[in-house]
């Protein structure tokens, strides 16, 4: 290799550092999990962020918890989604086919990595009619989706199961990839 092609590729990857590529958007159609994948979830305007480490990233809509003290399986409690950093963790099969939709499927959130918590992403029986309602604040604080969206992120945890797949819920986010690389 030349001294000018060896300038050039070490000035290209210095620049590649300092100038990391700009977060791009893409449909839904068009995704495909990877390794590496983190999950970005906005609970005040009920938008999740599915983003590759490369900063190409999917959006969807979600439903969040409702902002009530609920009283649900014999304890009460707020509702309201928590704003934390979890790690996907494990896939459980559900036999409420209303609470976590037809599959059943679970995929359970861990609070620092470790902590076995009751929250998770999950579909719904009506999913249907609890997306076009007006108001998405209707779960009991899991992180509702449709089902092509749960098919997605099951392929995503399969894929990154001896990891886990990072999960950050915030309340407001401006820059998805941002808050789920720390940039």
């Amino acid at each position: 290799m030349s001294f000018l092609t060896t300038s050039f590729l070490g000035s290209f990857l210095f620049a590649q550092l300092l100038f990391p590529p700009a977060p791009y958007q893409v449909s839904i159609d068009r995704w495909q999990p990877k390794s590496g994948d983190r999950i970005v979830v906005d609970t005040q305007v009920n938008e999740g962020y599915l983003i590759h480490p490369d900063g190409e990233y999917v959006q969807f809509p979600v439903i969040t918890g409702q902002r009530r003290w609920v009283y649900y399986i014999g304890r009460g409690y707020n509702a309201t989604t928590p704003t934390w950093d979890w790690v996907m963790q494990s896939k459980d099969i559900k036999g409420d086919r209303i609470t976590f939709g037809p599959s059943g499927r679970f995929l359970r959130l861990y609070k620092d990595g470790q902590t076995h918590t009751a929250y998770g992403f999950h579909e719904h029986a009506a999913e249907e009619v609890m997306f076009d309602r007006e108001s998405r604040f209707q779960s009991m604080g899991c992180v509702i989706v449709r089902t092509q969206i749960m098919d997605i992120l099951e392929q995503t945890f399969d894929l990154n199961e001896s990891t886990g797949v990072p999960v950050f819920t915030r309340y407001g986010v401006e820059a998805p990839v941002a808050v789920a690389f720390g940039v």
